[in-house]
């Protein structure tokens, strides 16, 4: 190494040092140069859809969405706050970018097509604090031909191990007034009906303090909406934001700013205000705008579970949709009970509780619903109010209320497993937890356990009422991590999840492809115990509820009216054939048939349709749709040539023209269309119907008429020759 002293006369140091300064300042010359290039805009195509990243002069990280030129997400800001750093947004060089393509494929364990392709250009941005600490935030974007996500990553680094998110500060500044179909930012309940308004009109109190049908209601922010947020502009943009991949997250909800239709990213706090407790390294889940000039693209995305990691399992094979019944809408309705006594306290001389003989779950009507599920090739039965604590479950706070392995005296639980499975049918667990996280953690493996020693391949949880740990909530981090590690305890010991009561989905059934379903919506039940759901609500859901993931919505009513005692005014909001069609339009791999045994049984006919439909498909094609409005849906029955059709509508009537140029060419096929009959209507009419059947090719289009908040639902199956001779041709 030359070093000053190594010269010997003054003059020869005297150069040395001036050519040292010369290239010190030139090094800093070109690193300024560097950065300032680094600062600058980077932009990423795929499609129609463009994103643009910069730092602005006060070194806020900025993005902005273009979708075929036009703005979608105008400039908009991101960045946290920090428990220990409130600028953590702002004061950022860029370091450097690194850009990268993906384009690959992959099969899912289960369902709406056979394979997906992700295909995405992906930016990532590396951020320092020009100040002291020097903190390092790297921000990465993938950009798809339907939208983009992007996350942020903390990287290991010695200034920023154990943080506390206090504010995300993530923007989505819209480019109008949208419309937009919305419900309240609720820490706790997803179970409201969808309002449609402007963004100025946005006021969630509102909506909150009218929907007294939702026990339990938290909502601090006036202006708060949940994701995903489904937007129309004015110039006919389609335009959803949500999240993907939520772990060890709070779930994100959006404030609006209803003067300038500016979101901000808005997360669900813990029991001491905080928003999440990170530790580097990690990441946050990703921030997704899907968007579109057509409606249909909306509900053909696969944006927010490519964003999803793969299984994390490797065997897979025991995992099997399924369609089941239960006993569940005679509860709902008041026919029978969850509980075995009328009172906790209501016990004989013995200690014993005193049944109140309008228990549901009771052995001999168990065994009513094993045989009629195994009549009708139904492969599960699902029985709730099966195990003691439900006289004393809900409003209470109460920490521990239910025993995961106790029954009741009257549900002999050897009795009905040796029953379902000489029937060939499987019994499907329920753990109803009253919101006491706490207990349900400390009984997993037990409650576990007992669900393998049983035969029960699937479980439905419930957390009804307020959380347990207290003074935390459903959608907050603690929870989401909860929901998780059931889970994860389902894969361990090979059980399906279908939870009810937790933060939207995210495509997470990717990773643990057990969690074949969840709530997380106001689901049909509430036309049992209150003033239902409107006509438009079941168009609304697949671009809100169902864009991360399927949803248990339990259809399939077929008494419309007078079915609750008590209420006779009471009924549901849709025809007998829009509840057949939700069995293709509300995609689960787990659907319920959820009315009543004898309910069936009194329309054969029109139960075949259920009794055919699959839940687990090759192939889908969103024939039309509208938010608010309409869905006409097709999907390809899985290792199989059959389609199945669905097809609903709002309170409009209005008729669905179906192409059927997905069909093979050269083949004939018959299509069975199960209508509304003449003179159908939701409210006067709803259980008027009529089923027909005609030769239809590739060339066919078929146009049907739907009841105002009707629908119309179609099996298509390769025809023999026979069928060609004896039905005339669709016309």
């Amino acid at each position: 190494m030359m070093t000053l002293t190594s010269f010997k006369s003054p003059n020869q140091r005297k150069n040395m040092l001036s050519k040292i300064v010369v290239s010190s300042l030139l090094c800093t010359v070109l690193l300024h140069c560097c950065i300032a290039q680094s600062a600058g805009r980077e932009s990423v195509t795929l499609g129609k859809v463009k994103l643009e990243f910069y730092a602005d002069a006060n070194g806020i990280p900025t993005y902005a969405v273009y979708y075929n030129g036009r703005p979608v997400i105008h400039p908009s800001p991101l960045g946290f706050s920090l428990a220990d750093d409130s600028t953590f947004y702002k004061g950022f060089n860029v370091r450097g970018t690194d850009k990268k393509e993906v384009d690959e494929t992959w099969q899912p364990v289960w369902g709406e097509t056979g394979s997906i392709r992700s295909h995405y250009q992906q930016l990532t941005v590396y951020l320092q604090q020009q100040q002291a600490p020097f903190r390092l935030l790297d921000i990465v974007f993938r950009v798809f031909e339907d939208g983009i996500g992007f996350r942020y990553e903390f990287p290991k680094q010695p200034n920023l191990k154990y943080f506390i998110v206090t504010e995300e500060r993530s923007a989505f500044n819209l480019t109008g007034n949208h419309k937009t179909f919305w419900i309240p930012g609720d820490y706790d309940t997803n179970e409201y009906a969808y309002t449609t308004s402007r963004i100025n009109e946005i006021d969630a109190w509102k909506v909150m303090h009218a929907a007294t049908d939702i026990a339990v209601r938290v909502t601090p922010d006036q202006y708060a909406v949940q994701t995903p947020l489904m937007m129309k502009s004015d110039d006919g943009l389609y335009i959803n934001i949500h999240e993907a991949a939520l772990i060890n997250y709070p779930a994100m909800q959006l404030h609006v700013n209803r003067s300038n239709y500016a979101l901000t990213s808005a997360l669900v706090p813990d029991a001491t205000g905080n928003k999440a407790y990170l530790h580097a390294p990690c990441h946050t889940p990703w921030r997704t705008i899907l968007v579109s000039d057509k409606a249909a693209d909306m509900l053909s995305s696969k944006t927010i579970l490519n964003l999803n990691e793969p299984a994390t399992s490797g065997n897979t094979s025991w995992i099997q949709p399924m369609k089941f019944v239960g006993v569940w809408w005679e509860m709902q309705t008041g026919k029978s009970t969850w509980s075995y006594s009328d009172f906790p306290d209501s016990t004989d001389a013995n200690g014993q509780l005193i049944p109140n003989n309008r228990h549901g779950a009771n052995t001999a009507n168990v065994k009513r619903y094993i045989d009629f599920a195994a009549k009708n090739n139904i492969k599960g039965v699902l029985v709730e109010g099966w195990n003691r604590g439900w006289e004393d479950w809900f409003g209470n706070w109460k920490e521990d209320v239910f025993d995961f392995t106790r029954p009741y005296p009257d549900f002999d639980v050897q009795v009905l497993m040796r029953y379902a499975a000489s029937q060939g049918v499987s019994m499907i667990m329920h753990n109803e937890t009253s919101g006491s996280a706490t207990s349900y953690e400390r009984q997993l493996d037990t409650a576990f356990r007992f669900m393998k020693q049983f035969n029960y391949p699937a479980v439905k949880t419930g957390y009804v009422g307020k959380i347990i740990p207290r003074g935390e909530h459903h959608d907050g981090q603690w929870m989401v991590n909860h929901y998780i590690r059931v889970a994860e305890k389902g894969l361990q010991y090979q059980v399906m999840v279908d939870v009810h009561e937790p933060p939207r989905p995210t495509g997470l059934h990717r990773t643990y492809p057990n969690w074949l379903a969840s709530e997380a919506a106001r689901g049909n039940e509430y036309n049992a115990f209150s003033d239902g759901n409107a006509p438009e609500h079941e168009t609304i859901l697949p671009f809100t509820r169902l864009m991360g993931g399927p949803m248990d919505y339990t259809p399939g009513i077929f008494k419309l009216k007078g079915y609750a005692p008590g209420a006779p005014q009471r009924q549901v909001h849709t025809t007998l054939c829009k509840q057949l069609a939700l069995y293709v339009t509300l995609y689960s791999p787990l659907q319920m048939a959820a009315d009543l045994p004898e309910n069936y049984e009194a329309k054969p006919d029109a139960f075949r349709f259920i009794r055919d439909v699959p839940v687990d498909w090759d192939d889908t094609k969103i024939c039309e749709a509208e938010p608010g409005d309409y869905i006409t849906i097709a999907r390809k029955q899985k290792n199989s040539t059959n389609w199945f059709i669905g097809a609903i509508t709002d309170e409009n009537s209005r008729t669905a023209t179906i192409p059927l140029s997905f069909l093979n060419s050269n083949q004939a096929y018959m299509a069975t269309i199960y209508a509304d009959g003449k003179g159908a209507d939701w409210k006067n009419n709803p259980e008027a119907y009529q089923i027909n059947q005609y030769i239809v090719t590739n060339a066919t289009t078929l146009r049907i008429a739907l009841a105002a908040g009707g629908g119309a639902a179609v099996s298509i199956v390769p025809a023999d020759a026979e069928q060609v001779k004896k039905l005339g041709k669709y016309k």
